[in-house]
């Protein structure tokens, strides 16, 4: 399994941007699709955002289609998400993960078996 950290979290007001980073050790970091999730509190884990182990291939989540952004620097072995226009329902907790297989194209956090740590983002009103 590959070996995730997180970093880039923080406090922002409401409209502002932060890009997150996951740092990944260990196996093949081009082998994996990679995630991002998000938990609230009192919430369940849900998908963010994914992108495929080429880079081609991207989705998210609807809360945060055309604010948020996917990327990948396979020679550096870094996971990459920008957010803009921030919003309070975006506080929670940010992971990042790996899948199981390639190309399943499920997001759901089943379909993924290694995970960071975590990084918290508040956004305030």
């Amino acid at each position: 399994q590959v070996q995730l950290v997180e970093s880039g979290g923080g406090l922002v007001q409401a409209g502002g941007s932060l890009r997150l980073s996951c740092a990944a050790s260990g196996r093949t970091f081009v082998s994996y699709d990679m995630g991002w999730f998000r938990q609230a509190p009192g919430k369940d884990r849900e998908f963010t955002a994914a992108i495929s182990w080429g880079g081609a291939s991207r989705a998210y989540a609807d809360s945060v289609k055309g604010r948020f952004t996917i990327s990948r620097d396979n020679a550096q072995n870094t996971l990459y998400l920008q957010m803009n226009n921030l919003k309070p329902e975006d506080t929670a907790v940010y992971y990042c993960a790996a899948a199981a297989r390639r190309g399943t194209y499920d997001y759901t956090p089943k379909a993924y078996n290694s995970w960071g740590q975590g990084t918290q983002v508040t956004v305030s009103s």
